[in-house]
């Protein structure tokens, strides 16, 4: 089991590393190279860069959320 659980932790860092990058290189450095350059087809529009992690978040917090009330209400029950 533990073989497995490291092979996912890594899976895990390799995705994120990549999407850190993807998201570093979208927003930092793209904006200073030539709008008709090859690399801006790889890449969404800009808006998105603000769009995508805001969904993001509202998302995980929502989740969240809706996680403590479920974990709230099943104590409360308990205790009843």
């Amino acid at each position: 089991m533990e073989l497995a659980d490291r092979a996912v932790g890594f899976i895990l860092s390799v995705i994120s590393i990549s999407i850190f990058t993807y998201y570093t290189f979208w927003v930092i450095i793209l904006p200073f190279v030539d709008t008709d350059h090859f690399i801006h087809k790889y890449f969404l529009p800009w808006e998105f860069a603000i769009l995508i992690p805001i969904f993001a978040g509202v998302t995980l917090l929502s989740l969240l959320c809706i996680f403590i009330g479920i974990v709230m209400l099943k104590s409360k029950k308990k205790k009843a």
